[in-house]
């Protein structure tokens, strides 16, 4: 009888305590991944023809205060997409200006990192990026937020790549590069850089965020 009861009694213990452990796994979004940090960003508020068009004016701008030969045809179309973005109220002048500043904070806001993430438990989705695989078995790959990041388009900036890796007996199957999955582990604020090889040469990826995971498994809502 007394066996019986204190069987009943770890089940109802282990029955109390799963929601607890769940609790401790946070889910994140990309967006939790990026500190607080908040500055105007004139930028932003241009569509991208606009910008475009005023990097193509700083361009020409820049070839004639070098004295370089730009053609009269050029000028004349730099001189109405400067025209359109005044009548658009862009103020050319006082963005050309802030240029490096913004660049500047832009870079401090990519590469800042949650310091209350590390150490946390958590859970969150991505598409894989292989590093590390045998076969068809991954045990090391970059966790990124969309289709394409690193390969073929810009990387995203380092607080929004996760260097995700796991134990042999952990390694998943992967079904292709950028599959999207579910990754859950133990996430550290650890800056590193890896040097990727790509079709056309290689180069570095600065990440401020490692996993070493203990579960990935295919993307479900």
């Amino acid at each position: 009888m007394k066996n019986t009861f204190t069987r009943i009694l770890i089940v109802c213990l282990g029955a109390l305590a799963m929601p607890v452990l769940a609790s401790q796994v946070r889910q994140l979004t990309w967006d939790d991944l990026v500190p607080e940090f908040n500055f105007e960003d004139p930028f932003e508020v241009l569509t991208d023809d606009q910008l475009a068009a005023l990097g193509f004016v700083a361009r020409i701008r820049g070839e004639l205060a070098a004295d370089q030969t730009v053609s009269a045809a050029t000028q004349k179309e730099a001189a109405e997409m400067e025209q359109e973005l005044v009548s658009a109220g862009i103020d050319i002048d006082g963005l050309l200006a802030r240029r490096e500043e913004i660049r500047q904070l832009r870079e401090k806001r990519g590469t800042s990192v949650v310091s209350n993430l590390d150490g946390e438990s958590i859970k969150m989705p991505g598409f894989v990026l292989p590093l590390e695989y045998s076969g068809r078995k991954v045990t090391e790959f970059l966790l990124v937020p969309w289709v394409g990041a690193c390969i073929h388009t810009p990387p995203p900036p380092p607080n929004q790549i996760v260097h995700v890796v796991l134990n042999e007996q952990d390694a998943f199957e992967s079904k292709g590069m950028f599959e999207p999955v579910w990754v859950a582990g133990q996430m550290t604020t650890e800056a590193s850089s890896l040097n990727l090889y790509l079709k056309d040469g290689s180069d570095d990826f600065n990440i401020a965020y490692r996993l070493q995971a203990s579960l990935v498994e295919p993307y479900k809502k």
